[in-house]
């Protein structure tokens, strides 16, 4: 597989403050990849590095096997899209002539501009003036915006952080089908669900550093334990180890039909965390 984002031993200073420490990670092509953590963890600061926003004080950070900061030429600029909190949109134009601005910018036909508003369910809506919306809606026009060329590599940071569960779930399918098509997926959130739903591998960040790194599923079974919750129609909860002995009981109860439910006590990547940083997400 070829790596679409190489990133080694990246370092970030402000004023003499440590945001990124020596953080590497590599992401290949065709991946949904989360870099998780709370805010204030160096999560859009690892994004503005990658989209040559700003430089990185020490490390290598390549995107498609080149220096980040070639990104900023014209020939490379459509190669990816991202969403950021910064919308640069026009707010005495509507939603369509925003959008209309940048498909011409892009050489864009306009049946790309239909897509990318039915992709963020917005169609209905598109002669709004972009002064007239809530946050959540800017939050989709911006989407709409990123994902309009079709890029090879998209940046979202904190892409359902305004938007109601509806348009949420929306924006998911979108962004796996989108993902299916061959765009490759660099996802930053603290919603830990949100990265459970579409990531394939995901980074733990906390305090400039990454703390774990891996597949939702390898992570769950390496940091969790092997027990299991067997509730009883008394009502009774029991929790079990996978063992001979253990199994014996668990044998009795379902030979003399007292079990109500089984269930794995799989931790979720918020457990996860929790237990890597002994932080809360905020």
């Amino acid at each position: 597989m070829n790596a679409v984002i190489n990133v080694q031993h990246l370092k970030k200073t402000f004023n003499k403050e440590a945001a990124l420490q020596d953080v590497s990670f590599t992401i290949q092509k065709g991946e949904i990849f989360g870099f998780l953590g709370p805010s204030g963890s160096g999560k859009t600061t690892t994004i503005k590095i990658l989209t040559a926003q700003t430089e990185e004080t020490a490390g290598d950070v390549l995107l498609f096997g080149r220096p980040a900061n070639e990104m900023k030429q014209s020939n490379n600029r459509k190669r990816f899209g991202i969403l950021t909190d910064n919308s640069g949109l026009y707010t005495r134009l509507s939603i369509e002539e925003n959008l209309l601005l940048f498909s011409n910018l892009y050489q864009l036909p306009k049946s790309a501009v239909k897509e990318a508003l039915d992709f963020v369910n917005l169609y209905a809506d598109r002669k709004k003036k972009i002064s007239q919306l809530s946050k959540g809606m800017m939050q989709r026009v911006t989407l709409a915006r990123a994902i309009m060329h079709k890029p090879e590599l998209l940046f979202l940071d904190e892409p359902t952080s305004a938007l109601d569960p509806v348009n949420t779930q929306h924006i998911y399918n979108g962004l796996r089908k989108l993902n299916e098509m061959g765009t490759t997926i660099f996802l930053t959130t603290h919603d830990m669900s949100e990265a459970e739903i579409l990531c394939d591998r995901v980074a733990f960040l906390h305090k400039g550093k990454i703390r774990a790194i891996g597949a939702p599923k390898d992570l769950k079974k390496e940091f969790g334990d092997e027990s299991i919750t067997v509730e009883l129609k008394n009502g009774a909860c029991e929790v079990i180890q996978t063992g001979q002995q253990d199994a014996e009981k668990l044998f009795h109860w379902m030979q003399s039909n007292e079990v109500s439910r089984i269930y794995t006590n799989e931790p979720t990547l918020g457990n996860i965390f929790m237990q890597i940083t002994g932080s809360d997400l905020v």
